[in-house]
């Protein structure tokens, strides 16, 4: 599955506490990150792992073949108001994200929130799973339906329709 991991700065530190929680479940799939919510995820997924092996049990040189195992597995976009939650939204357009993890800071109006009602609004239009806060995103990873490959998510008609809509000028 493709995931991305979003978080506004007033609400990361909650989301890597959210990685940390399912960074067994998480490293098995493709993720993708905005700016420096990439940059610690990365960290977040090593430290965890290490955590799990426990302290002077690995070889000098593993911690850093840990940390460049994660930096291959998380894609790191630009930042959210650089144009990240855009690329977020053309992924999602393009149907190549299955899961949106976005921590959103609703407490303060951002700089770029034409850019964040965007990616919302193709989130939800394109019909993937999309989490705003930690139940919600908790849920995504603990239902049956996460990772079964016999499930297939239903785009909504009206994108078919509108592709194939009657223009007459």
């Amino acid at each position: 599955m493709n995931i991305a991991l979003v978080a506004h700065d007033g609400r990361k530190k909650e989301l890597m506490e959210w990685v940390r929680y399912n960074w067994e479940t998480l490293s098995q799939h493709n993720l993708y990150a905005t700016g420096t919510t990439g940059k610690l995820v990365i960290q977040t997924l090593t430290e965890a792992h290490l955590d799990m092996i426990g302290l002077g049990n690995y070889p000098d040189d593993y911690p850093a073949k840990l940390h460049a195992t994660y930096t291959a597995k998380v894609t790191c976009l630009h930042s959210g108001p650089l144009s990240g939650d855009a690329e977020l939204g053309a992924m999602i357009g393009n149907n190549k994200l299955d899961v949106l993890i976005f921590f959103c800071d609703n407490l303060i109006q951002q700089g770029h929130q034409n850019d964040i009602y965007g990616l919302t609004r193709l989130a939800s239009l394109y019909n993937i799973a999309f989490a705003t806060n930690r139940t919600t995103a908790d849920m995504i990873l603990t239902s049956p339906l996460f990772n079964n490959p016999n499930y297939k998510r239903i785009l909504p008609a009206a994108i078919e329709n509108y592709i194939n809509r009657d223009i007459n000028f």
